[in-house]
């Protein structure tokens, strides 16, 4: 195979009215750093006219990735699957609905050359409903408080790393997986960049507000020792408690 210099991994579910101007945003960026590509997808399980679409796309460009799931896995395994997928040198991975603007990746690949393994979309600000801004600004506070690890706020998706960072995260095995959280964990020279997040191209939030809430416990329970020891403990009070009642019901 010949020596891909850059990779962009990203997932798409029902995006069918946001795969073309992903794509011409981002050939657009490519074809501006002269560098030799692949844009690998994830389909994941998509119900509309995303894969037809995709399909297109790839007629009139061969180095374009398709990975079709067998079904809806939830954002963070598709995007898992998209990245181990990747052979690049320096891989982007970032979501498909635009808000991680591509035209902010020569930036961060700038940044990346100043010596650094990743570099990290930090976004406080971002175009989202008030509930989804609130939940997610109260995830970070919560997990910066009760993780064991110290992990960055208000950085998501929107990355770029190099392959021996995307080699350690794609030989992790871990099912509920929190990418963010990973990619930090892992180590490396890592630095965050503000941006701010984008307002979504077009359609509907896939990402519903119960899906945050579960991949939001995921993390907290990969991260933070906390939830178990309450979980123990509460175990234990309740089981000395049983045996009190026990002994009092055969006193009585």
């Amino acid at each position: 195979m010949n020596k891909i210099d850059l990779s962009i991994a990203t997932a798409v579910y029902n995006e069918e009215k946001n795969v073309d101007e992903l794509y011409r945003r981002l050939k657009k960026v490519i074809d501006s750093l002269k560098l030799s590509y692949e844009i690998v997808i994830a389909d994941d399980g998509s119900s509309d006219n995303t894969q037809e679409k995709l399909l297109e796309i790839r007629k009139d460009d061969k180095n374009i990735k398709i990975l079709s799931l067998s079904r809806n896995f939830g954002q963070q395994p598709a995007l898992t699957a998209a990245l181990d997928h990747t052979v690049g040198e320096t891989v982007v991975l970032m979501d498909s609905d635009l808000q991680d603007a591509p035209e902010f990746i020569p930036e961060m690949l700038t940044k990346l050359d100043s010596g650094f393994d990743a570099v990290c979309a930090q976004n406080p600000r971002r175009h989202d409903p008030f509930v989804m801004k609130l939940f997610s600004r109260s995830f970070y506070l919560l997990l910066d408080r009760l993780a064991s690890y110290r992990l960055p706020v208000d950085v998501g998706t929107f990355s770029v790393m190099r392959r021996p960072v995307v080699k350690v995260l794609s030989e992790m095995t871990e099912r509920n997986r929190f990418i963010a959280g990973l990619r930090s964990w892992v180590g490396f020279r890592q630095i965050g960049i503000l941006y701010e997040k984008q307002a979504r191209f077009a359609g509907k939030q896939t990402q519903t507000f119960g899906k945050l809430i579960n991949m939001g416990l995921d993390a907290l329970f990969s991260f933070s020792y906390i939830p178990l020891r309450l979980a123990t403990i509460s175990g234990l009070l309740v089981a000395v408690g049983t045996f009190f009642v026990i002994l009092n019901v055969l006193y009585q």
